[in-house]
């Protein structure tokens, strides 16, 4: 049977001598590092994206994986670590997307039913996205501050596309069919990834 240990095990068990032995764990990064033809917004790729919703990102075929699917599916591995050595600038978006995702999980705990969890993200939606520089961005020095105002509202709203992608299909994962909390998903809204405190 396949589980979150076998997810997070990368490299196999390496045994030094008796009993003693070693595991090597591993970030999943994305798989995302050609960049040729990417605008690029404060470090931030605006990576395409399978969505109907609004906003900045080229649309992505429905058939292919996105970033976002990158980051749902790595999440409950990627969330463990607390270091994340990161190889592209998809691999900046993401760790956003990694926190992102916990701080909409975070919104979720104690809601019971997927139309109090849908509320709840909802409500998440209609905060203000901080980019770069401002008051509430997650990862300062992570992203160089954007050079214009310009700048900063493609970034914003690029995050707040991206964002609310994510939110939908996260809810998706979160509750089962049935409209009841998933608890092989809700249970990892106590986790800290990167040790960053989440904000209630």
């Amino acid at each position: 049977m396949f589980t979150l240990f076998h997810a997070l095990c990368r490299d196999p068990i390496v045994f030094k001598g008796g009993l003693d032995f070693e595991l090597e764990f591993a970030v999943y990064h994305s798989s995302f590092v050609d960049e040729e033809g990417i605008t690029k917004a404060c470090g931030f790729p605006l990576l395409p994206l399978k969505s109907h919703i609004k906003g900045p990102a080229p649309v992505s075929n429905q058939d292919r994986t996105d970033i976002v699917d990158e980051a749902i599916t790595f999440f409950r591995a990627n969330v463990f670590f607390r270091n994340f050595d990161i190889k592209s600038s998809a691999d900046k978006l993401l760790i956003y997307l990694t926190f992102y995702i916990n701080v909409a999980l975070k919104r979720l705990e104690g809601r019971r039913t997927l139309a109090e969890g849908t509320k709840a993200i909802i409500n998440l939606g209609l905060e203000k996205v901080p980019v770069p520089g401002e008051p509430g961005f997650p990862l300062p020095g992570l992203f160089p501050l954007p050079q214009s105002g310009k700048e900063a509202e493609l970034l914003r709203n690029y995050l707040k596309q991206i964002r609310e992608e994510a939110s939908g299909r996260l809810l998706s994962v979160a509750y089962k069919s049935n409209g009841t909390p998933n608890k092989w998903w809700l249970a990892f809204a106590k986790r800290k990834f990167m040790n960053i405190i989440v904000p209630s």
